[in-house]
């Protein structure tokens, strides 16, 4: 079993970055199961002074992010650049044992949003996280319907979920069989 944890950079309701993330939810192969993390807008502010003594929010989105075996990101832009509960969140995860080498899947909903994407990039190579680039797709989604069911069923944008997913889960499945072999 492949768990993911899905990562939403928006507050907001009617996100079409959570929306695109419940939509690749419904999408992933057999075998995969898909966590949405839905309290970044919950988490205290980041302060290093409290890493001996992590917030309870903290320790818990920590535990999540351990227990996947892979990243699904989608992060609007603001102001070109990644929202600040976002990089919130980023900023507790620096001290994540488990973040080093985690696969991430990057989501864009908007081709508009070139600066949040390339930030975001940075900042995840930065704490060492693996982008599957394979994975990492840009949805057309401006104008249209973006409730997750619309999303899905969507030919184009369906498909790029689709084969997204299937090459993120390749590659998680594929390096972990590599760990396992080297690490016999």
């Amino acid at each position: 079993m492949v768990r993911l944890l899905s990562l939403s950079g928006s507050l907001r309701a009617a996100s079409s970055n959570t929306h695109a993330l419940v939509a690749a939810g419904m999408l992933v192969p057999p075998g995969v199961v898909v966590e949405h993390y839905n309290e970044i807008g919950e988490l205290p502010h980041f302060n290093p002074d409290l890493e001996d003594k992590l917030p309870e929010r903290i320790v818990d989105l920590r535990a999540r992010v351990n227990r996947a075996d892979g990243l699904l990101v989608s992060c609007p832009e603001y102001a070109r650049g990644i929202p600040g509960s976002f990089k919130n969140m980023l900023d507790w995860l620096v001290g994540c044992p488990k973040f080093s080498g985690k696969p991430v899947a990057l989501f864009n909903t908007s081709p508009r949003a070139s600066a949040a994407q390339a930030a975001l990039k940075m900042v995840l190579e930065t704490m060492s996280a693996t982008l599957v680039h394979e994975s990492c797709v840009t949805l057309q989604l401006l104008g249209k319907q973006t409730d997750p069911c619309a999303i899905a069923n969507d030919p184009v944008s369906g498909e790029i979920l689709r084969k997204a997913l299937r090459a993120f889960v390749d590659h998680i499945v594929t390096t972990s069989s590599e760990s396992a072999r080297t690490s016999q």
